[in-house]
């Protein structure tokens, strides 16, 4: 029998096979390269293998790649410098940091950042960096750290540990996102909280222009390429050992201070409250006296005003009384002028008789003798009847009393 595998006919059928088979690893490989998906939070520049034309992409969806090669940047990330294994990284990525006094620490933290979807800036960006772990560390790792070194000597590590401590974050982040600030160096002596000595410090303080705006040394790269950094986020300031103790110490002898001036203040607070109370106290008391006074100054006055209208009560009835009397004196006047006391003589003249008639009756002796010598008997008649017309006529003398009847007035016979 004969084997044509040698034939050229042969041949060429194996040749054809090896090469289809060829086509089909290079289709599969291939095929890999043919579209690229496009995440919702990512940006995509796709450089063509035949001319090298990077085409940008910041929409999501599928593209097509067209074999060419495909670069993906987060459109937004999280930057950590953290010293945390599950932030970031496994390895301690934390910055240092010196302070104007010579203290070292180093800062933990993170920071937010934004791409721009420019195309101009990402062709900038793509060009000169390349990659999204490149952005990381040659930009945003090198402007922080350079932020953090330049913000170190405008502060001490104490205030940089309490009352500058925000001021920490805003000059980091603010150097890294618009630049550094331009300085002025100086020497001063300052007194060690701790050891009460005096020591010289070199104090930095940012340079500013006649309208009192900051002064930068240079412009932060990240204007270059418009990437926006915001929210950085400090989670631990580490002090070396030295540095620590002092500020523990500090803040220690700050803590005694501020007890210090607690108990002084609650001290004068108990003073003042006890003054105010016992001025409190002598004010009720002085305004209990003055309500007792006035109490008894408005009684005093009640009784004043009722003796006052009970003097005028007795005054207008005095001068009615004072009237009274006058009128009826004046009365009395003329009605005695006008019949002569007729009235009052003729109750006189009444009245002294029957007390005459009243003794005479009451006599039980003889009203004349029982013997008379040398006259006749009629010429004596009733002694009593006698002594009483003698009295009778005699009051009525002494009292101006005419008794006898006019003789027109003569009743008739």
């Amino acid at each position: 029998m004969r084997d044509d595998s040698y034939s050229p006919q042969g041949l060429f059928k194996k040749t054809i096979g090896v090469l289809a088979i060829l086509a089909l690893f290079v289709l599969a490989a291939a095929s890999t390269k043919l579209f690229e998906q496009v995440a919702a939070g990512e940006i995509v520049v796709i450089q063509d293998p035949y001319d090298g034309e990077l085409h940008f992409y910041t929409d999501p969806g599928l593209v097509y790649q067209n074999l060419g090669h495909a670069t993906h940047y987060k459109k937004s990330f999280q930057y950590w410098f953290s010293k945390m294994d599950d932030q970031g990284n496994t390895k301690d990525q934390s910055i240092k940091i010196r302070f104007n006094d010579g203290g070292h620490a180093t800062i933990s933290g993170s920071v937010r950042v934004d791409l721009p979807v420019d195309k101009v800036m990402l062709r900038d960006i793509h060009t000169r960096l390349g990659s999204q772990a490149a952005i990381e560390q040659e930009v945003i790792r090198t402007v922080i750290e350079k932020s953090v070194y330049m913000s170190g000597p405008l502060m001490s590590s104490k205030e940089s540990y309490a009352e500058k401590r925000n001021s920490l974050i805003t000059y980091i982040e603010d150097q890294a996102a618009s630049g550094i600030y331009r300085t002025i160096s100086k020497e001063a002596k300052v007194t060690d909280p701790l050891t009460g000595t005096d020591k010289t410090v070199t104090q930095v303080e940012i340079a500013t222009d006649a309208a009192g705006l900051l002064l930068r040394q240079e412009s932060s790269p990240l204007l270059r390429f418009g990437l926006k950094l915001y929210n950085l986020s400090i989670n631990a300031i580490d002090y070396d050992g030295e540095v620590e103790k002092q500020i523990n110490s500090q803040q220690q002898a700050t803590m005694e201070v501020q007890t210090a001036m607690a108990e002084a203040k609650k001290a004068e607070q108990r003073a003042i409250t006890v003054e105010k109370q016992g001025e409190a106290n002598a004010a009720t008391a002085k305004w209990e006296q003055e309500t007792i006074k006035a109490k008894a100054v408005v009684e005093a006055q009640m009784r004043l005003d009722v003796a006052t209208l009970d003097r005028q009560a007795a005054e207008q009835t005095k001068q009615k009384e004072i009237l009274l009397g006058e009128g009826e004196a004046t009365r009395k006047k003329l009605v005695m002028e006008a019949d002569g006391a007729l009235s009052q003589k003729l109750e006189a003249w009444t009245k002294v008789n029957e007390l005459y008639a009243n003794a005479i009756s009451n006599y039980k002796g003889n009203w004349v003798p029982g013997v008379m010598m040398g006259g006749s008997s009629a010429n004596y008649g009733n002694g009593a009847q006698d002594l009483i017309n003698l009295l009778s006529v005699s009051t009525a003398k002494q009292l101006s009393l005419d008794m006898s009847v006019p003789a027109g007035n003569q009743p008739p016979k």
